[in-house]
């Protein structure tokens, strides 16, 4: 099945109704810029809300009628269809194709792993393998750069290599990365329509 062509802030919005049934205000929460999910992406309520309505149309999630606020009208509960969950699924393992995206992109994929109570290894090691011939080609563009070039291409080398560096020190720790109380972890099922 091909992937959806969806946003960062659709995906992220995605993963967080898989984990189990919750409304926007919760996800608003959890992506507040204090949120656990927020210290890594940011979404702004009006962002959350309009993701979702996209998610339904699509069908990637659905209505599951309407949960009690706690001091507002009721909230909307929407769950995962089972073409949501396969989608974000793939999407959680699938490295990302630019250096540029490991701090935004590859980070929430290891944090939703996280929260899931996933193992982020999958994650991790594909990441790798897209990583090291990208460290390849920018070392040898660092041997045939000069002057503002070099600049240029040992930044881009130094990045990546960092990254790949993060992703292969990992070891045994990896399944958990993400998940313990310091990085706002939520296991299945726990929290996920809470906040």
């Amino acid at each position: 099945m091909e992937s959806p062509a969806l946003s960062l802030t659709e995906w992220v919005a995605l993963a967080i109704v898989a984990e189990a049934p919750t409304h926007g205000f919760a996800i608003a929460r959890l992506t507040s810029p204090t949120g656990p999910v927020g210290t890594v992406w940011q979404v702004p309520r009006p962002l959350v809300y309009r993701a979702l309505d996209r998610l339904l149309e699509l069908g990637l999630a659905e209505s599951l009628g309407n949960a009690p606020g706690s001091s507002g009208p009721q909230r909307r509960l929407l769950g995962v269809t089972e073409s949501g969950r396969v989608a974000v699924t793939g999407w959680l393992v699938r490295p990302v194709g630019h250096i540029r995206d490991i701090r935004t992109e590859f980070l929430i994929k290891l944090t939703l792993l996280g929260r899931a109570g996933l193992d982020t290894r999958p994650l991790l090691d594909s990441q790798a393998e897209r990583l090291r011939p990208i460290v390849t080609g920018l070392r040898d563009q660092c041997d045939a750069a000069h002057g503002l070039d070099l600049a240029v291409a040992s930044w881009r080398y130094e990045t990546a290599a960092a990254a790949l560096r993060l992703t292969e020190s990992a070891g045994d720790d990896a399944p958990a990365w993400g998940a313990g109380p310091g990085a706002g972890g939520v296991r299945r099922g726990q929290g996920g329509a809470h906040g």
